[in-house]
């Protein structure tokens, strides 16, 4: 993934796909003020330097029956590097994980965990995280409401 310089018109690409990937080439061109055929090289060459890693639909959690968020605070017995990566493919295995980040300080991992109901999301807790080797501790919080959820990163496209 060989990175190159990112110019104002790469900038405008990035945040206009970020918050539509949908949009056609055509409509992205006319965006950022050039013509589709160079808007779509610039498109493949930022994919190839990997700044787009890919394309997807934001799904609504609640509408399709996931209406428990929690964020679960995991303490390792073992900070080993290998104890570490092996926590970590047991969690990709775990669908109710989706998003996971290792942390300094005191926790070692915080987990956001969907579930359908308090009931299933107490027996992942109980069943497969606390029981899964090398955790030490789990402390959870269920989330009351989401204020914010902005996908991407911030992007400044005046420069």
């Amino acid at each position: 993934m060989a990175r190159h310089k990112l110019d104002a018109i790469d900038r405008q690409i990035l945040a206009s796909l970020q918050a539509d990937g949908r949009m056609t080439n055509v409509e992205l061109a006319s965006r950022v003020k050039i013509t589709a055929p160079p808007c779509l090289r610039r498109v493949r060459a930022l994919e190839q330097a990997g700044y787009i890693r890919g394309y997807h639909a934001e799904l609504d959690a609640k509408s399709l029956g996931y209406g428990v968020t929690a964020f679960a605070f995991v303490g390792l017995s073992s900070q080993a590097e290998a104890d570490l990566r092996a926590f970590e493919d047991q969690v990709r295995a775990w669908p109710q994980v989706r998003s996971c980040f290792m942390l300094s300080g005191e926790v070692d991992f915080v987990l956001r965990c969907v579930a359908r109901d308090l009931s299933e999301l107490q027996g992942f807790i109980t069943e497969k995280l606390t029981a899964a080797k090398n955790v030490a501790s789990v402390k959870t919080a269920l989330a009351i409401r989401q204020s914010k959820d902005e996908p991407g990163i911030p992007l400044d496209t005046a420069t």
